[in-house]
């Protein structure tokens, strides 16, 4: 079946879809709206109590059950005829006491960001444990040392976590994370909105999903500064009380994904919609293997038909250092580098779990993989793959093995695509545009 004549991909959650190698990858597409953005950007226009515009939101699982949880938490979320990718969202009525969460909580990790918006409105948040991809423990310990700075309470049980609004210390709250966590970051911002109280930051992780939040209060007329050692918020002295229109920016992994594809492939593809500081460390990576790339603006560029192999040692270790390599872009990057000559080393201690998911799913395709530690790997390439039935058992292993059946000899069959659309809407699609083989499967 040649890709013309290709089933058209519908919106509609297939079981399977099947991928086969084709031609180098050519055109132009477009990036989605980031789901690692959009969820704390939602969160935070809870948070504020005030209307706020919300656009260029992404139409992923994970983004509509958190349009689901704040409608449930008493905020009208509404979508204008004409912008279907716009979300209005104001606050409704407070209630006391906080209504039970929707069972919906526990499908997402981003569950969490609520808190600090459920304790405005009612003064208490009880959520079920948080949900989301299954790649080692990420334990609420910090999130929970946040909440007791400002003078909360938190009791945690077998099924879930509350927290109890508590008086706010006077003055400035200050505290210092043990590591840069994102999510711990972003908890914090949104309690001193809640609290209206400056905040002194430690060590606070500065990911292009927090930047975004800070530019969204600074919009709120909160002041904020951001450096390596410290983050700083100070409330305004007279708060807007208009509507906030804020952006979200492009989705850097659906970006680096595709751009992982097209180098695959040997094609040359413009990816556009995503900001080029956020994509970085995927463009210094795939430069240092001897794949061309440009990054101006909004559009990365792929230029892999003038690849020329380096032989150079890649090593994709993540971290959350500012500037550094984003945990999400190592899959792509294996899936990539099995393709290429040298021996490569990734590493992810952020999520202990990830390479027990991803490893034996590329195994499954013939992929020679030496486990160093249960974070750490490497391997020697180029490798030939041969296409099997493989499974999405989180976002990124999914993302990964579209990425590996581009090139693996035969049929490549992906199931778990319920995995997958938690974070894209329809990469395959996207793949498609770009004139990847991929069509859907009906068991």
């Amino acid at each position: 079946m040649t890709t013309a004549q290709l089933p058209a991909l519908t919106s509609e959650a297939s079981d399977v879809i099947a991928v086969r190698p084709g031609p180098p990858l050519t055109g132009t597409v477009t990036v989605d709206g980031s789901k690692n953005a959009a969820l704390p950007l939602l969160a935070a226009a809870a948070a504020l109590r005030r209307p706020v515009q919300l656009s260029n939101v992404p139409a992923n699982a994970d983004v509509r059950t958190m349009l689901t949880l704040l409608q449930h938490a008493g905020h009208r979320v509404a979508h204008p005829v004409a912008e279907p990718s716009t979300v209005v969202a104001t606050p409704g009525e407070s209630t006391h006491p906080a209504p039970g969460m929707h069972p919906t909580a526990a499908r997402i990790r981003a569950s969490y960001y609520l808190v600090p918006a459920l304790l405005a409105a009612h003064g208490g948040a009880a959520l079920p444990w948080p949900g989301g991809c299954q790649i080692g423990g990420r334990g609420m310990e910090q999130h929970f040392t946040v909440y007791e700075a400002f003078g909360d309470r938190t009791t945690v049980d077998d099924h879930g976590y509350t927290v109890t609004a508590g008086r706010t210390p006077a003055g400035t709250v200050s505290l210092t994370l043990p590591f840069r966590s994102r999510g711990t970051t972003i908890a914090a911002l949104l309690r001193a909105v809640v609290a209206n109280r400056p905040l002194r930051l430690g060590r606070p992780n500065l990911s292009p999903e927090v930047l975004s939040v800070l530019d969204a209060l600074r919009e709120a007329c909160w002041e904020t500064r951001a450096a390596e050692r410290l983050l700083t918020l100070t409330p305004p002295s007279y708060p807007s009380q208009d509507t906030h229109s804020w952006t979200v920016p492009g989705d850097k992994v659906e970006a680096a994904t595709l751009a992982c594809a097209v180098a695959s492939t040997g094609g040359n593809a413009r990816i556009a919609g995503v900001r080029s500081t956020d994509i970085a460390p995927m463009t210094a990576a795939l430069r240092w293997l001897g794949i061309p790339v440009t990054a101006h603006g909004t559009t990365l560029t792929v230029h892999a038909e003038d690849y020329h192999p380096t032989h150079r040692p890649l090593r994709a270790v993540a971290s959350l250092s500012p500037g550094g390599l984003d945990a999400d872009f190592e899959p792509p990057l294996m899936a990539l580098a099995l393709g290429l000559p040298g021996t490569h080393l990734f590493a992810d201690s952020i999520n202990p779990g990830r390479h027990n998911n991803l490893l034996p799913q590329l195994a499954r395709l013939g992929a020679d993989i030496h486990e160093l530690s249960p974070t750490q790997c490497c391997l020697t390439g180029p490798q030939r793959l041969t296409g099997a039935g493989v499974e999405a058992t989180d976002i990124r292993t999914g993302s990964a093995l579209l990425v590996a059946g581009l090139t693996a000899r035969g049929v490549t069959t992906l199931g778990g695509l319920d995995q997958l659309r938690r974070g894209h809407a329809d990469l395959p699609t996207k793949l498609r545009a770009l004139g990847a083989d991929i069509c859907e499967v009906t068991p």
